[in-house]
């Protein structure tokens, strides 16, 4: 059975509705996810303490394989329902374009890369070609784009996706035999500075008492600058 084609989706701004099939399915392609975190130095551990930060925006990697003497007719196409075999540069050029701002948007439209199971939001990255033939006029005719889609999600997808406790409430934290106030702290609050606020809701008079089994409470810390710290 024939794999499904490929397809590059324009889903924002003027050219929203825009497709682009991409004939040559793509051999193999990279998809990519990392956190990033901060490290935080306290004295007398043997390393810092590693804090989440955030997620950072999964990449979609690949390779598109464009040639002008093997593509059959019905190359990139816009929403025209004629879908004339376009020539490599047009190709090129309709991939790239997707790189430029977009007047109602302001930035770079939004696309959905698809592909059978695999729907992929984002926004065009990178582009990088490689031309390997030449029509006698110096055109190209043979190329090989690698194209980096950046997932694009907006706040509100990211809000509703998100499964946190609320930072305006206080939380119960049990010690265990690895932790202490100060670590709860810098992992509540990511600031060791915390561990007053924690020893005073939880009635502790010396941090260095606690036991495995105990219960803290956790309250709500705005943090020495004001700021709320997030949890």
């Amino acid at each position: 059975m024939a794999l499904a084609p490929a397809l590059i989706k324009v889903i924002a701004g003027r050219k929203k509705g825009t497709t682009l099939p991409v004939l040559f399915n793509p051999s193999q392609y990279n998809l990519e996810r990392s956190n990033s975190f901060k490290a935080t130095q306290v004295p007398g551990l043997g390393s810092p303490l590693i804090e989440f930060v955030n997620g950072e925006a999964a990449t979609l990697t690949m390779d598109l394989f464009l040639d002008d003497y093997t593509d059959g007719p019905g190359g990139l196409t816009t929403t025209s329902p004629s879908r004339q075999s376009k020539s490599v540069p047009e190709r090129i050029r309709a991939i790239t374009e997707l790189l430029d701002i977009d007047s109602s948007l302001h930035a770079p439209p939004q696309v959905q890369f698809v592909w059978g199971p695999l729907l992929f939001t984002a926004v065009l990255e990178r582009v990088t070609r490689k031309v390997t033939l030449f029509r006698p006029n110096g055109a190209p005719a043979r190329a090989t784009l690698s194209v980096t889609f950046k997932e694009y999600r907006t706040l509100k997808q990211q809000l509703a996706e998100m499964r946190r406790e609320s930072s305006d409430k206080t939380k119960r934290r049990q010690v265990t035999a690895a932790d202490s106030i100060w670590l709860i702290a810098e992992r509540e609050y990511g600031d060791v500075r915390g561990w007053r606020e924690i020893a005073a809701e939880s009635d502790v008079d010396d941090p260095r008492m606690l036991r495995p089994g105990d219960w803290l409470r956790v309250p709500p810390w705005e943090g020495p600058n004001g700021l709320r710290k997030p949890n």
